[in-house]
């Protein structure tokens, strides 16, 4: 088994680094809050005192941060300090430049670089059922599947450096768009007299059927394990969201692409954000389009 140096401990990071333990790997881990520390020592993992301490003799190396500069920032850091042919995975969700910039770097210093951005939030993360896009060279790739597959349940090819990164901005500028096309029918059926139950048996059926609606079903009831169920906790918080929604407009912007949808759900989701909301689900959007001044 490969030894792992894993850091990025948070919500994602910590999950999926006790999944690569369990899986039999050692993982040496790092990461700036001593939370986080502490529950992957828990978990089994050893604990690095720097980032550059981490890569010391690993045969992969997987960074989960939240944002390119941090990104960036670690990967100066640590890239120098690996061994030519080690493989490093980034499984942030960040701007493409940023991600190209990385592979850059990488290739500089004779390390192999993927990209791997994820899909499947918190819950997928522990249960290792997560979507990984990812972006580099064949050789890279096929050299990171094994290691994604002890976390995640499908794992993509999409390209080049970078085309992970833009799957999953794609992804979640569609999931963010379609969260607020399901949330505005509910709040339009309630003022219509139609129940919950009576929308989504219709639209989960026929045309309007869609993963915002079927399984991550943004009123209570219909799907009982939506976040709607429990105070909209968080499995992937409406500040996430707009990171990405943002990430998706700056992107379009980048490529002369129009996007209006995506620009407009930004802007929904800023204001959402802006009202106190942001550690909030997603899919509590809902709320808001209910009654935007007052949203709970």
């Amino acid at each position: 088994m490969a030894t792992v140096a894993f850091i990025g401990l948070g919500n994602m990071g910590g999950p999926m680094a006790a999944n690569l333990v369990k899986a039999g790997h050692k993982v040496v881990a790092f990461d700036l809050a001593e939370a986080s520390r502490s529950q992957a020592e828990a978990d089994g993992a050893t604990i690095a005192q720097s980032a550059a301490k981490a890569v010391e003799g690993a045969n992969v190396v997987v960074t989960m941060l939240p944002a390119g500069k941090a990104v960036l920032s670690v990967w100066q850091e640590i890239v120098p300090a690996m061994d030519k042919g080690t493989l490093i995975i980034d499984s942030s969700t960040i701007d493409v430049d940023s991600t190209r910039k990385a592979h850059a770097l990488a290739s500089k210093h004779g390390v192999l670089s993927v990209d791997a951005p994820v899909s499947g939030g918190t819950g997928g993360a522990k249960a290792g059922t997560l979507t990984f896009m990812c972006g580099g060279e064949e050789n890279a790739f096929q050299t990171a599947k094994p290691v994604l597959e002890k976390m995640g349940k499908k794992i993509v090819h999409c390209g080049g450096a970078g085309a992970g990164q833009g799957a999953k901005i794609c992804n979640n500028m569609i999931l963010g768009i379609s969260m607020i096309a399901v949330s505005e029918a509910f709040a339009l059926a309630e003022k219509l007299g139609l129940s919950h139950q009576a929308l989504f048996d219709v639209a989960s059926t026929s045309s309007g059927q869609c993963w915002s609606l079927t399984t991550y079903c943004p009123v209570p009831g219909p799907v009982p394990a939506s976040p709607a169920n429990n105070d909209y906790k968080p499995g992937f918080a409406a500040s996430l969201m707009l990171k990405d929604l943002l990430l998706a407009k700056d992107a379009a912007s980048s490529v002369h692409a129009s996007t209006p949808l995506g620009v407009h759900a930004a802007s929904i989701y800023k204001s959402y954000e802006d009202a106190g909301h942001g550690g909030k689900d997603f899919s509590g959007i809902v709320n808001f389009l209910r009654h935007p001044a007052v949203a709970p």
